[in-house]
């Protein structure tokens, strides 16, 4: 596909992908409501979020090897009625459980979208020129992530829309880009009679993570990290980890490609991709919290002081994107954008309830500067060195661990913030002569404003100097992900959809693999 055609196609891939990931952040300022509304417990508040991940990042692998053995398209078309159609029925939810089943089955249509969308552009475009293209994902994901509170609490406020409307809002978009899809996406596809579905693999690892997540999920809030609880779920599972690891080194098509996690190259960037997950979800997504609760602003107005974060990633992602493309080579980029995000998660570190909002400004775009030039470029690396009929297989390997390490570092540094927060508010209330007793001391009270003034100042003020710990813990874990980046092999991007015949062999006698039906640009 020329370049015109490319971009007719990319705008409904967009469309898909900013619809999608919208759909996992447009709710957070709305939970309140649509849990009150349907009389849910506090348990079920935590669900409406876990399910929806679960199911995604559990399922994430699984669609990327799909679409290595059937159609693109074809997948992509399932993906988005899946998604669709689990929208409509999460806004006709008449109770908390049957919101919670039908954002599971969101989640299956969500890990499709988000990695589907990925595989696509890598079967239209080159390495080399998808650097470009990458500017356009990245920009799209951080007004997803910046803008989907700000949208969710606008919807929620107006009494002419309410909370039912934050699910059906991306439902005409996404058929829309249906339509668009349909017309304008042409891709080449190998027929591949022989194709087989590792049903045993796929099954192994889509327990043994949801297992992991549950336990992230839970750990701290219903039982110790050191327990009983603990030593089951995470030893199961390591235990069926280990035999998906059995599975996919004896399958002739593994979900996970062992050969490609093993190449240097590749393991490198999955590791950067798992440190930068953790440290940019896990950091991030408690800045509208410190906003709301440690300086007071309502959630529209914080959702308008994330703005300079979303600016960094559309600004480096457009800019990084283009000179990756232009140059051919994207590790110096990759290594700057980590250095970047490791600056700005220190400077965060300094943070208190009364720091200057420019410092804090300053701290959210030099992370957003760095998510935008090392997110989409650490899985450019990947593709990069795997053939156009593992692509697939390649990217949700990248996706599924970042996310993976998004989940994990939100569960860790909320456990982190809401034992400093606790402690904090009992040394304030202890300082002022107040009893420390029933809310006063609950550091999972949020319902500030109903506070006492003198118990609310505290609670403010605990929440905004905690904040700043969390942030330290991003930076030590970006500076994994850097160290990773520095080892990476300085190579030139290829102009090929497919990868190169090696002399005298075909494109993969190198790895040691099948060889594959190069497509054509």
């Amino acid at each position: 596909m020329d370049h015109r055609h490319v971009l007719r196609a990319m705008s409904g891939l967009l469309t898909v992908l900013f619809m999608a990931m919208i759909s996992s952040t447009i709710v957070s300022v709305a939970l309140p409501q649509i849990i009150g509304s349907l009389n849910g417990t506090q348990s079920q508040y935590t669900w409406v979020v876990t399910a929806t991940l679960l199911t995604s990042t559990a399922s994430t692998p699984v669609w990327g090897k799909l679409a290595d053995l059937f159609s693109k398209k074809l997948l992509l078309t399932i993906g988005i009625l899946i998604f669709s159609l689990s929208s409509l029925a999460c806004g006709f939810a008449q109770s908390a459980e049957q919101l919670i089943a039908f954002r599971a089955v969101q989640g299956l249509g969500l890990g499709a979208l988000q990695v589907l969308v990925q595989v696509v552009i890598a079967a239209m475009v080159s390495p080399k020129e998808r650097g470009r293209y990458n500017g356009y994902l990245g920009g799209v994901m951080a007004v997803a992530t910046v803008g989907g509170p700000l949208l969710g609490g606008a919807i929620t406020d107006l009494s002419w829309l309410g909370w039912r409307w934050c699910f059906f809002v991306g439902v005409p978009f996404t058929l829309l880009a249906l339509v668009m899809l349909a017309r304008t996406l042409k891709l080449v596809e190998v027929r591949r009679p022989d194709a087989t579905v590792d049903y045993l693999g796929a099954s192994l690892i889509a327990v043994s993570v949801s297992l992991l997540l549950l336990w992230v999920t839970f750990v701290d809030a219903e039982f110790a990290w050191i327990s009983w609880q603990t030593g089951a779920m995470v030893g199961s599972a390591l235990v069926l980890g280990l035999a998906a690891v059995l599975v996919e080194a004896r399958v002739r098509e593994p979900v996970v490609p062992l050969h490609v996690v093993r190449r240097r190259d590749p393991a490198l960037a999955i590791v950067a991709s798992l440190s930068v997950g953790m440290a940019m979800f896990g950091g991030a997504v408690f800045l509208g919290q410190y906003f709301q609760v440690g300086r007071g602003y309502t959630p529209t107005e914080a959702g308008l002081l994330t703005i300079p974060m979303m600016a960094g990633v559309l600004l480096s992602a457009a800019v990084s994107g283009r000179l990756v493309s232009r140059t051919g080579h994207v590790k110096p980029f990759i290594v700057a954008g980590v250095v970047s995000l490791t600056l700005g998660f220190l400077t965060l570190s300094t943070i208190d309830h009364e720091t200057s909002l420019g410092i804090v400004g300053a701290g959210m775009f030099l992370v957003g500067v760095g998510v935008g030039m090392s997110m989409q470029n650490l899985l450019l690396v990947v593709q990069n060195t795997v053939p156009l009929h593992e692509i697939g297989a390649a990217s949700g390997v990248v996706t599924f661990f970042r996310s993976l390490g998004g989940t994990m570092g939100v569960s860790v540094l909320g456990a982190v913030l809401a034992h400093q927060v606790s402690t904090k508010i009992a040394e304030g209330l202890t300082a002022a002569g107040i009893p420390v007793s029933g809310d006063a001391g609950d550091a999972s009270t949020l319902n500030v404003e109903a506070m006492d003034p003198a118990v609310r100042g505290i609670v403010r003020a605990a929440y905004g100097d905690a904040t700043g710990h969390i942030f330290l813990i991003s930076a030590g874990i970006a500076l994994v992900g850097l160290i990773a980046t520095f080892f990476l092999t300085p190579t030139t991007l290829r102009d090929s959809l497919d990868l190169a015949p090696a002399p005298g062999g075909d494109a993969e006698e190198a790895h040691g693999e099948q060889t594959p039906a190069v497509a054509k640009p």
